[in-house]
Order: C-alpha cells, then structure tokens, then sequence
C-alpha cells in the first residue's frame, strides 16, 4: 500500500473542559459565592478571579442577566461597603481603620 492510498483514520477530539470564565460563570449562577469559594473550586488565584468577574460584569448584560454584588462588611464596627462598586476586597475600613473585612459575595440574575 502507498502513502496515497492508506485511509486517514478519523480523529474525535477530546471532551474539552469548560474554560475558565465559564465555570466562574456556572459557579455564580448558584448561591452568592466569595472570590476565596471561585478560586478554589476553578483553581485559579484570587487575584485573577477579580479580572475574570470585571469580564463576566460587563458580558453578562448581553445575555439579559447582572452580576449581583453582596457588598463587604467590616468585622469590627459593621461598616456596609454598600457604593463600592469594584469587585476587589477593600483595603481596610473608613472609620475604624481596621483590617478585618468580610469579603464581598458575587451572584448572576437575570
């Protein structure tokens, strides 16, 4: 048999796993969950959960639906980050000054 007439076999890819932003996506179609609960479950770092949400805010009006943003709290004196409108955890509060901040909880609703 020569090269010309040997049949190609026929290749099926693999199962692709979902990417990244889509399983942060599936994840915030649930429960409001922290950026800590995304990056564990996607295993991702923390910091790029934040870039990835700034995506998913901005893409998801498309789809009809708005990220959900359960603002952050402070742990001492019970300071609601409630105008804060970045997806990032604050640094620390504006009256007590402490460092102990309830982390900000995201969901996806139509």
């Amino acid at each position: 048999m020569t090269r010309k007439e040997k049949a190609k076999e026929a290749t099926v890819p693999p199962d692709q796993p979902d990417t990244v932003r889509h399983a942060i996506v599936l994840l915030l179609e649930g429960e409001p969950v922290g950026a800590r609960e995304i990056s564990q479950s996607v295993r991702i770092p923390e910091r790029e959960v934040y870039l990835h949400l700034e995506h998913i805010r901005k893409s998801a009006r498309h789809d009809g639906r708005h990220l959900v943003i359960t603002p952050a709290v402070c742990r001492s004196c019970g300071y609601l980050f409630s105008k804060r409108d970045r997806t990032t955890r604050p640094g620390k509060c504006p009256l007590c000054h402490h460092q102990t901040i309830e982390p900000p909880l995201f969901s996806l609703r139509a």
